[in-house]
């Protein structure tokens, strides 16, 4: 079920990324953005309880049939999330002075909004899904 796999890769990245903001926001922020003040680490744990969340709803959500009318709201929630997630990495990364390894979370992120897009716009991927 490729509802499944994807569902399953999106909590597996989301809990890695937010696990890692929520216990060293200032450790993960530091390095990634250059100038980044170490007061403002809860910024970065808010976000990763933010995608540990959503890590949540896509684990518990796994099993179920997703695509089209199926599932939607889970759908539509995973491709705002990675679609503007990856807009705002891509529009980072472009800015002058940036670490280029920020290109490592943005690609990911692109190639998530696609799949989850097509889930949305095209309705479940495997005739099997729809037994």
């Amino acid at each position: 079920m490729i509802s499944r796999l994807l569902t399953t890769v999106s909590a597996l990245v989301l809990f890695v990324l937010g696990l890692a903001l929520l216990f060293a926001p200032d450790v993960v922020l530091g390095r990634l953005v250059p100038g980044f003040p170490p007061g403002s680490a809860w910024v970065g744990s808010l976000l990763g309880a933010a995608w540990l969340g959503m890590a949540a709803l896509d684990w518990s959500h796994r099993t179920t049939l997703l695509g089209g009318i199926y599932g939607r709201p889970v759908v539509y929630a995973n491709f705002v999330l990675f679609l503007v997630s990856a807009l705002v990495l891509v529009r980072v990364v472009l800015r002058p002075g940036m670490p280029p390894v920020i290109w490592l979370f943005a690609l990911p992120f692109f190639v998530l909004a696609v799949a989850w897009a097509l889930l949305l716009f095209r309705g479940p991927f495997d005739p099997l899904d729809r037994a």
